[in-house]
């Protein structure tokens, strides 16, 4: 039988046509979570039994393509302290308690990139976060297991033994060095069941030189030659696995993009290069951006970090100098860098920055999907049966997820503040928050 649910929209916002569309009727499957039709209605042709709407605008459940749920805002522990003092166990409920707030913040898929230290964890979480009746509530989760660094690059670090890898046999990401352990360690995690597979490009090395060089401790340098890059990128893609790099210097930014990396995190020198922009503005390049701005801002407002806020700003006006829609982006804020629930600041920024509302509201849903899946719609034929991160998502259109969010205001004129106005939310048919109080 049947079971469906029908939500009245005063205004649905269309990722595809960038514009709100008035009076619209939604049609939810509860069996399979899936949308089964948008039509338009009238006052006098209201169906009985419908989820009331009218006053919110209505948008697809916003995506943030670069989490950390095993970490959680550097003002409340440092990134090494949380690593090397917390236990797995702690870590763990406390990735849960992340899911559930990003999940009622409106976020109703995520990637996370990377566990830092917390082993295969994410996968287990995954599994919990799944199916139709999920042991807690989250978005949709998909994976990038441990990372992948080069020996020496990544923490933690220990002021003992200098030349261990790790404290405690913790590591922050996976270390492989030369194109067979490269290879090796991509197929690993595959296996393991990552969805994404993560690489840090470059990364400060030196950090040891902190207290006689500070200057050249804190610059990034790359990590892998080119052919541990391409073995990484060829590996990952022959699996049909994307692959996204940490990567700010713009040296190594030419190679990722000659190689066609899926996904560029941060790139915080991209401002010093009018010849890198220019190729992720070729139509060409399938490389998405994510330029991460909220993590950079929250770390100045901290007191720290304010040349690489600064430069933040200046990448992103050069990639909206190319023509809005000419550089596929999406929205990550590397979030628990700064608090979960608060993704949104990203979207809040890139508005602040000049960006379109429209757009910027396009990159947070529907860039999102096209970000974490390429945007290969599977068709809608027996979707149900293909599992939770099997569906398109990030538009409200037949045959897609039921993931939809409610805000409480105007999106033209008070951006930042109705993003955070979440009055609705509703995952793959199921409601998670009503009139702004949680429901499950």
């Amino acid at each position: 039988m049947q079971l469906i649910s029908r939500i009245l929209a005063g205004q649905l916002f269309d990722p595809y046509l960038l514009q709100l569309v008035p009076n619209q009727l939604i049609t939810v499957s509860l069996n399979t979570g899936l949308v089964l039709d948008v039509c338009s209605y009238t006052s006098d042709q209201l169906p009985p039994e419908t989820i009331d709407l009218r006053h919110l605008t209505v948008v697809p459940g916003f995506v943030d393509v670069h989490v950390h749920f095993f970490l959680h805002s550097y003002s409340e522990t440092s990134w090494a302290d949380q690593v090397t003092k917390e236990s797995l166990a702690e870590r763990t409920v406390r990735a849960t308690v992340h899911a559930r707030k990003t999940l009622l913040a409106g976020y109703t898929s995520v990637r996370d990139l990377g566990t830092e230290g917390a082993e295969d964890a994410d996968i287990a979480l995954r599994k919990c976060l799944s199916g139709p009746q999920p042991l807690i509530p989250g978005p949709r989760y998909f994976t990038a297991n441990r990372a992948i660094v080069s020996t020496g690059s990544y923490g933690p670090k220990g002021s003992i033994h200098f030349n261990k890898e790790g404290v405690e046999g913790i590591v922050g990401a996976e270390a492989a060095d030369g194109p067979d352990e490269c290879i090796r360690a991509v197929r690993k995690q595959i296996g393991a069941g990552a969805d994404w597979i993560k690489i840090y490009a470059d990364y400060p090395v030196r950090s040891r030189l902190t207290d006689v060089s500070p200057r050249l401790a804190g610059r990034s340098i790359a990590t892998f030659n080119h052919s541990e890059l391409k073995a990484l990128i060829d590996t990952a893609h022959q699996y049909g696995v994307k692959i996204a790099a940490h990567a700010k210097t713009v040296a190594v930014i030419k190679v990722l993009l000659e190689l066609g990396i899926d996904s560029l995190e941060h790139g915080l020198d991209l401002h010093t290069s009018a010849d890198a922009v220019r190729t992720l503005a070729s139509p060409e390049c399938r490389t998405v951006y994510v330029p991460t701005l909220a993590a950079y801002y929250s770390l100045a407002q901290r007191g720290g970090g304010s040349a690489s806020w600064e430069a933040a700003q200046t990448s992103f006006a050069a990639i909206l100098a190319q023509g809005v829609g000419k550089i596929a982006l999406a929205c990550g804020g590397d979030t628990g860098v700064f608090p979960h629930g608060e993704n949104a600041l990203e979207m809040v920024l890139m508005v602040r920055l000049g960006a379109p509302w429209e757009w910027v509201l396009r990159w947070g849903t529907l860039g999102g999907w096209e970000c974490i899946t390429g945007g290969q719609d599977a068709g809608t034929d027996a979707l149900d049966a293909q599992g939770d991160n099997a569906v398109p998502f990030g538009c409200v259109r037949a045959g897609w997820a039921a993931d939809l969010v409610g805000l409480d205001g105007d999106l033209a004129t008070e951006f930042a503040k109705t993003v955070r106005s979440v009055e609705f939310v509703m995952k793959a048919g199921r409601v998670y928050k009503q009139g702004g109080n949680q429901v499950i």
